[in-house]
């Protein structure tokens, strides 16, 4: 897959976008879309959206949005080998969210080994593997959302993993979480996930167990999003259904969301990824 198609940002580019269709199943189809945002900093968002075919017999949609912080090196090591890990697990096609959870277990322990590689930094995750067309697997840390759509309806399908829901977990591993006026929680004063990859000096405090799902793929869904939580601090689920509900295309779908939240004054990174099932 070249690096266009894996959706990775880079340089003085401040937008990127591409879409794919399954070959097992002709309605399906992705697109993805990312604009760099007014932080002050690179772009730290990364997408991955890819149809695998597996055999003759199985195809897996592979979606992900990794929202780095203080990194661009740990998002981008997830968006290289978080689905390669997740799918050399020996018991990925039997028990396939045991499977993400031992993934997510191993990855993130690789990347505090490669600390001094990848640098202080850490990132969210939130990944979506389709199995054949009819089942859908999310796993997530962090605050990056996947919401699905039936018949209108928004369901959230990962877990925003907030310091103050997850406060007795961190103040019994000897953290804290503060709330500074003006400032939203954060767990040691820093970081404002109670979970993620990597932050090598806050790891004590922190998890790396995703939160994992599964849904049934039926003729009630419509559409899948994926997107960091620059469009959530500006756009309820419900909000991002309705912006892209009656679009069928899926990449001008993911673009129009973002650009809905750029209208509604977010600064940070936005990325979008929406796999439309029909």
């Amino acid at each position: 897959m070249s690096s266009q198609q894996q959706g990775k940002m880079r340089g003085p580019c401040l937008q990127e976008a591409g879409k794919g269709r399954s070959k097992m199943s002709e309605n399906i189809k992705h697109g993805y879309h990312l604009v760099e945002g007014k932080m002050g900093h690179a772009m730290e968002d990364y997408v991955f959206a890819q149809f695998k075919e597996v055999d003759d017999e199985n195809e897996l949609g592979l979606f992900a949005i990794f929202d780095g912080h203080l990194s661009q090196e740990v998002p981008n090591y997830l968006r290289s080998h978080l689905f390669d890990n997740i799918l050399n697990e020996p018991n990925f096609w039997s028990e396939p969210e045991s499977a993400m959870r031992r993934a997510y277990r191993i990855t993130d322990s690789t990347i505090l080994e490669k600390a001094a590689e990848l640098g202080r930094g850490g990132s969210t995750a939130v990944t979506a593997i389709l199995i054949n067309g009819r089942k859908l697997v999310v796993a997530n840390v962090g605050d990056s959302r996947a919401v699905i759509c039936k018949n209108g309806v928004a369901k959230q399908l990962s877990v925003d993993h907030e310091p103050e829901r997850e406060k007795k977990v961190i103040e019994d591993r000897g953290g804290f979480v503060s709330n500074f006026p003006g400032d939203v929680p954060r767990v040691d004063g820093q970081l404002a996930v109670a979970r993620a990859f990597g932050d090598k000096s806050l790891k004590e405090h922190l998890s790396s167990e995703p939160d994992v799902v599964t849904e049934t793929i039926d003729d009630q869904t419509e559409f899948l999003i994926l997107a960091s939580d620059g469009i959530w601090k500006v756009m309820s689920n419900e909000d991002a259904v309705k912006c892209v509900r009656g679009i069928k295309d899926p990449r001008t779908a993911a673009k129009h969301l973002n650009v809905e939240a750029i209208s509604r004054k977010t600064t940070d990174d936005v990325s979008t990824v929406v796999v439309r099932f029909r």
